[in-house]
């Protein structure tokens, strides 16, 4: 396992640089440090101790906190609307998602709340008809629908709607249970955890990293993976060109309370603004985007903004209360695509970026970002992502 060498950690402050570990160990004795328990850190973790590396991770928090926390839970790729090579790798998570919570509930024994809702893509106006029309004649999942055909789905809607798609496969899962699901898992499989401890210096050069710096001890391992989310590219010690173009983007959430006997939405809705996800007796109501580095305080401006867009999606949301709000930070990439693989340094992974679609991708992910750890190489279908594309 990974152990706090303290003794190594006065080494290298003395200027004797640690002998590298064999390049290429067996994955049985791997010792692999991850720097973020988010989905992506702790699904990646999960599979490599499955695999029977030594795995420990760092999180500067709790685990599952951070944008996995705040995050909607939806399974995607049809309404987040993405495209190439994303879109691809979106629909082969979408298709291990059934799977894997399957697997990850009976290892941790809790509910994800995993199910295929479908989710209704809606258009207020004549030209978002007309793109879901022609989005339609391109996507095979998605069917076009007219107003009445949509008002039969999910009759909360207003009636002014000029059409609508139907993705039957668009699936969600409660994102909070699957961040304290995914610890457990890791933990069961032998991982090792550091809670509420922040890596704070990566010790390297061009060819190596040599340790991780927290406050409390120095770590060493055979690879390195940063799945730090928005604060990816926050570290100090490592070259420019392996530090991941990770910067922040903060979006604020509501989730509004149903009334007693209220009827409760069944299915996902994606409107031109905003995005209704129901969850037991409540209804999650998604995103602004804004850019303002690392704050996370909400604003009523922005509460007010989604409140009213959802209630012009739907009226009847008028009585529903404010039950919560938040804000969380997505990691975000300069071409919107995540950043996976190995970095300009061999044995420095990364897997950030994912911005809007980090619960999406976790099975995917976590699958490619431990075969790539154990191989070094990132698959071929996955080179949009390469995390080297930027230096």
């Amino acid at each position: 396992m990974l152990v706090h060498q303290k003794i190594a950690a006065r080494h290298y402050r003395k200027g004797r640089r640690l002998t590298h570990p064999d390049a290429s160990p067996k994955p049985a004795s791997m010792k692999v440090l991850i720097i973020g328990a988010g989905a992506a850190g702790l699904g990646i973790g999960w599979r490599l101790a499955q695999r029977g590396a030594a795995v420990t991770v760092l999180e500067r928090a709790q685990p599952g906190h951070g944008a996995t926390w705040a995050a909607a839970g939806m399974i995607a790729p049809v309404g987040e609307g993405v495209h190439g090579a994303e879109a691809e790798f979106g629909r082969k998570s979408s298709a291990l998602w059934p799977a894997f919570a399957a697997e990850l509930q009976t290892l941790s024994g809790l509910d994800i709340g995993y199910r295929k809702s479908g989710a209704l893509l809606v258009a207020a106006d004549e030209t978002a008809a007309h793109t879901l029309g022609e989005r339609s004649i391109e996507e095979e999942s998605l069917e076009l629908l007219n107003a009445p055909q949509a008002l039969e789905k999910e009759p909360m809607l207003t009636p002014l709607i000029c059409g609508a798609a139907w993705a039957a496969d668009e699936a969600q899962v409660d994102n909070r249970v699957l961040g304290e699901a995914l610890t457990r898992a890791f933990l069961r499989a032998g991982g090792k955890l550091q809670r509420n401890e922040a890596a704070v210096r990566i010790e390297a050069d061009e060819e190596k990293v040599y340790g991780v710096r927290s406050p409390f001890a120095f770590y060493q391992a055979d690879a390195y993976v940063i799945a730090a989310g928005a604060w990816s590219g926050q570290f100090e010690g490592l070259p420019s060109n392996a530090l991941p173009p990770v910067t922040p983007v903060k979006g604020e959430m509501l989730a509004l309370n149903a009334p007693e006997n209220a009827r409760m939405p069944e299915h996902v809705i994606w409107g031109n603004e905003v995005y209704l996800v129901p969850r037991r007796r409540r209804l999650f109501v998604g995103a602004t985007v804004a850019q303002a580095g690392f704050d996370t305080s909400v604003t009523d401006n922005a509460g007010e903004w989604l409140r009213s867009h959802a209630i012009a999606l739907m009226p009847p949301l008028e009585s529903w209360e404010i039950g919560e709000h938040w804000a969380g930070l997505r990691p975000g990439s300069p071409d919107n695509l995540p950043i996976l693989g190995p970095t300009h340094i061999p044995n420095l992974f990364a897997a950030t970026g994912q911005y809007r679609n980090g619960i999406l991708f976790t099975p995917a992910i976590a699958d490619v970002m431990a075969q790539t750890i154990l191989d070094g190489k990132l698959p071929a279908d996955c080179a949009a992502f390469d995390a080297r594309r930027f230096a």
